[in-house]
């Protein structure tokens, strides 16, 4: 077993380090945004971010230029997950409660496909190779064709599937199913479980983010807070270490050798991948409690924080550029 590597920053490190690293670049206000905010999506040509705010029963569309909301789709029901698919230009919206998801396109966005009976609709991801998009619910993966929005099919798995990263130049899936304390590893070719891995010592998988290019996929526990490393090629983990807690979404800056990882706690994490197999926590920058949720764009190197109202402050969202 693999000795948990815990780095602590003294606070004064902590500040001085957070402006040579990321940088808070702006502030998004969300007004009347309440509740819980899940994920979000960047349409890159339009400068649009969409927000899923989950507890506001809403998505929020930010126009990044003018540096606040644009629209706002009111009456959805929990929306949990938002994929924009630049090539259809189409926006998908997976609604937990509403068992759906919503499909939309234009400026201003209007309905033009939905695709029904998927319980607890959350994370999405997009297959180029096949036009797919893959939706977790329930206790499965579904398959919708995103050029005519109909369900293909489903895959079963044993719990409800978070976040889960798909192979660019091979067949797999790799998925975070935290109620059977595993990542469950699909061939999506042959739409069937193929393999999994077993967090032994750790629990409360739900960020993920995969570098294919030096095979490693990275996930993020919550009990204990940690950021667990995986060789795909062989499936052992190579690396432990020690992150911030409550972390719900997790990204891989293939360009700085760079893990982010948003943590509930009110702090992002800056992990700096030395080699495939070391890995360090250098930097860790403070948000706002509650802030678990965001989207790094290397396009526009920024990440984006999603910060919820708390008390007479109101939702918004926080922009940081990489600064070297």
């Amino acid at each position: 077993m693999l000795a948990l590597a815990v780095v602590s920053l003294p606070l004064d490190a902590v500040q001085s380090e957070s402006l040579g690293r990321l940088q808070l670049a702006q502030t998004i206000a969300l007004p009347d945004v309440r509740g819980r905010i899940d994920h979000l999506d960047l349409d890159v040509q339009e400068q649009r971010l969409f927000v899923a705010a989950l507890g506001n029963n809403s998505l929020e569309v930010v126009d990044l230029r003018g540096a606040k909301r644009s629209e706002r789709i009111a009456g959805l029901r929990e929306p949990q997950g938002v994929l924009y698919l630049a090539e259809q230009k189409r926006l998908f919206v997976a609604n937990g409660q509403g068992a759906r998801v919503d499909v939309f396109t234009g400026s201003p966005l209007r309905t033009v496909g939905q695709v029904d009976g998927l319980e607890d609709a959350d994370n999405m991801r997009y297959d180029r190779i096949s036009g797919n998009v893959y939706v977790g619910y329930g206790s499965a993966l579904a398959t919708i064709a995103a050029q005519n929005v109909q369900l293909l099919g489903h895959i079963d798995l044993p719990g409800h599937p978070e976040s889960f990263q798909i192979e660019s130049a091979g067949p797999r899936m790799f998925v975070n199913v935290p109620s059977a304390r595993q990542i469950t590893i699909i061939d999506r070719n042959k739409r069937e479980v193929i393999g999994a891995w077993v967090l032994d010592d750790a629990a409360a998988n739900f960020a993920m983010a995969l570098d294919e290019q030096d095979h490693r996929l990275f996930v993020a526990t919550r009990r204990p807070a940690a950021l667990l490393a995986y060789d795909t090629q062989t499936g052992k983990r190579v690396a432990k270490l020690a992150i911030c807690g409550d972390a719900d979404d997790l990204f891989y800056d293939a360009a700085r050798k760079r893990i982010y990882v948003v943590c509930g706690e009110g702090l992002v994490d800056i992990v700096h991948q030395r080699d495939p197999d070391h890995y360090e926590t250098f930097n860790r920058i403070k948000t706002a409690p509650g802030a678990r949720t965001g989207l790094f764009a290397p396009t526009r190197n920024a990440l984006y924080v999603a910060v919820p109202a708390r008390g007479l402050s109101s939702a918004e969202i926080r922009v940081y550029t990489t600064t070297n």
